[in-house]
């Protein structure tokens, strides 16, 4: 992870971006989930989706329970408990979104020995369940440990016939990415776009409800929130899973003016855009869903198409180059270990 006073790069080419990409650290660190998956999955009949999705897909009834879990890396926890906490809450309620679902509760697990660190942490999850109507109903501390870690599980719940996936992206789809623009290089992460702490609760509730909308009117064919792989490489695990591919064009990406912010283009395809979502959809439904994100301030547009070839490429200024060859070399490295069902 970067930090303010780190240099940005300011030059820009199809390959320095795909090579950016490839080689930023929210990418790279993902390379162990295959190898985990070889190691936990068994098959459960009520599990109707676990792995590679941003929730688990626990049939209820005729809903779906929605369960995920996440944790902030300890340098954001250093650099700013409490943004740390604000995003720990954050990330979990995009996750519940981006399946079509509602968040309902979270749980923490609190790894702080420093009483100052946990009251700063504390503090931004309380202020990001807050403004989101998401309480935090328990957890655990550990309070002697000798490093700062936070992680939290999410409950969420959708209807079993509306639940978006990441596995369902199919060839000829467009993709779409959906971006709040109204927001600010976070002054203590210079990777992290903050689109949503000076929101109103209303509106940030209003922007995960579009995901909620699109689901169950089946305008979209899957999705997931952008997340700490930025736009491409979260699309790159969307892909992945789908064991499709896409061609991607830069200069449709969403995007702040970046004179104004001192970003480039290596850098915003690498940032977590606090709202953001990548979605696939059929040609027919892609001005519909752009519309209804613009109607809540999310700046949606089509930026490339699904391909049947596993190969995720970008191209910029009449330039194009691979980013990805996902089954041969993904991102999570799932593509031999996993398959999910059509």
């Amino acid at each position: 992870m970067y930090y303010i006073g780190d240099i940005v790069e300011n030059n820009c080419s199809v390959n320095s971006v795909a090579k950016a990409i490839r080689e930023y650290e929210g990418v790279t660190r993902k390379r162990s989930i295959g190898d985990m998956i070889k190691a936990l999955r068994f098959d459960c009949p009520d599990v109707i989706a676990s792995f590679g999705e941003d929730a688990a897909v626990i049939r209820h009834g005729d809903e779906a329970l929605l369960l995920a879990a996440d944790g902030i890396w300890s340098r954001l926890m250093e650099a700013d408990p409490l943004w740390a906490g604000y995003c720990a809450i954050l990330v979990n309620i995009h996750d519940i979104a981006a399946m079509g679902g509602r968040p309902l509760a979270c749980v923490d697990v609190l790894s702080i020995s420093n009483e100052r660190i946990r009251d700063l942490v504390t503090e931004g999850m309380q202020i990001a369940a807050s403004q989101f109507g998401v309480p935090v109903v328990g957890g655990h501390l550990h309070p002697d440990t000798p490093y700062s870690v936070v992680d939290v599980a999410i409950l969420g719940i959708a209807r079993l016939d509306s639940v978006i996936y990441s596995h369902t992206a199919q060839a000829g789809d467009r993709v779409i990415a959906a971006i709040d623009l109204e927001g600010r290089v976070h002054p203590s992460c210079i990777l992290n776009w903050d689109s949503v702490t000076m929101k109103t609760p209303e509106r940030v509730r209003s922007q995960i409800e579009v995901m909620r909308k699109l689901g169950e009117e089946h305008l979209v064919t899957a999705g997931k929130d952008i997340s700490n792989p930025g736009v491409i490489g979260t699309l790159g695990m969307l892909l992945e899973i789908s064991g499709k591919g896409a061609e991607i064009e830069l200069d449709e990406i969403p995007r702040p003016d970046f004179a104004t912010h001192g970003l480039s283009f290596e850098h915003w395809v690498r940032m977590y855009p606090g709202m953001g979502f990548v979605l696939t959809a059929r040609e027919e439904h892609v001005e519909e869903v752009c519309a209804r994100f613009a109607r809540e301030g999310i700046t949606a547009r089509p930026v490339g198409k699904v391909t049947d070839n596993g190969a995720l490429s970008i191209t910029y200024r009449d330039k194009k180059t691979q980013v990805f060859d996902l089954k041969k070399n993904g991102i999570m490295r799932i593509f031999q270990h996993f398959q999910p069902a059509a």
